[in-house]
């Protein structure tokens, strides 16, 4: 079984490209913190290279940013290419295939940041919203997280099951 869970901060912004065939894939860098001190007493972090596809990885370039926190379910993958020199190099990244929005790094301070969630699953995300709310905070291309000023109240009696 080939499965991996990362949770951590981006250390530069997703980079987006396309494929031959206009498919779009997204890579960036993860900072991820070890469960341990080292001699000196300092928490070290890894940073492990990660890769996501479709629209997932437009998702992933329009709303995160360097310093935003993610939880990454994806697989581990090595591969192998013939450098300048003919060298044979190799590259260990993960392939996510969810990614999750935990906050952003203005919001890593706060208790009450809002989990979203982006997967390679057909659909749209929650942020086709077509057109744009005519309330306050609208600037959705800017922050996904908006408080958009008006709150709904959802009772158990009004659910359909």
């Amino acid at each position: 079984m080939n499965k991996i869970f990362l949770i951590g901060r981006l250390t530069r912004d997703p980079e987006l490209r396309y494929t031959g065939s206009n498919t779009p894939v997204a890579t960036f860098s993860l900072a991820v913190n070890r469960n341990f001190s080292n001699q000196n007493g300092e928490r070290e972090a890894d940073f492990i290279n990660i890769v996501v596809w479709r629209k997932q990885a437009e998702n992933v370039k329009n709303y995160l940013s360097q310093g935003s926190q993610v939880a990454i379910e994806g697989r581990l993958q090595t591969r192998t290419y013939d450098d300048n020199n003919g060298q044979k190099r190799y590259i260990t990244e993960v392939i996510a295939d969810n990614v999750e929005f935990l906050g952003s790094k203005n919001s890593s301070n706060h208790s009450n940041s809002t989990n979203t969630t982006a997967t390679n699953n057909a659909g749209p995300t929650p942020y086709d919203f077509g057109s744009s709310p005519q309330t306050k905070g609208t600037d959705v291309d800017s922050n996904p997280f908006a408080d958009f000023g008006s709150s709904i109240e959802i009772s158990d009696d009004e659910l359909p099951f």
